[in-house]
């Protein structure tokens, strides 16, 4: 695999692995009807907004890694109670 693709593929890197799996299968299902999978865009639009704004605050308090790692995303999904997206 390349390079760049792993690192997509990375759930350390990219926290939103499952919502944009989610929007590829919609697409494959429903013949690249992307109206059928507005739902699946919304989902995945909404993560990376979630996750975008939780590195930005991480880089301002000086926080490192900027991106919580996969384990450290757990621990904040569970104490908020589940995916806010």
């Amino acid at each position: 695999m390349d390079k760049n693709v792993r690192k997509l593929r990375s759930k350390d890197i990219n926290p939103c692995i499952e919502e944009s799996d989610g929007s590829q299968k919609c697409l494959d299902a429903n013949n690249y009807d992307k109206n059928m999978c507005s739902a699946y865009f919304l989902r995945y639009k909404n993560c990376r907004k979630y996750w975008h704004n939780i590195m930005v605050n991480r880089r301002q308090d000086g926080v490192k890694p900027d991106m919580p790692t996969a384990e450290e995303r757990q621990e904040i999904l569970a104490a908020i109670g589940g995916k806010p997206y």
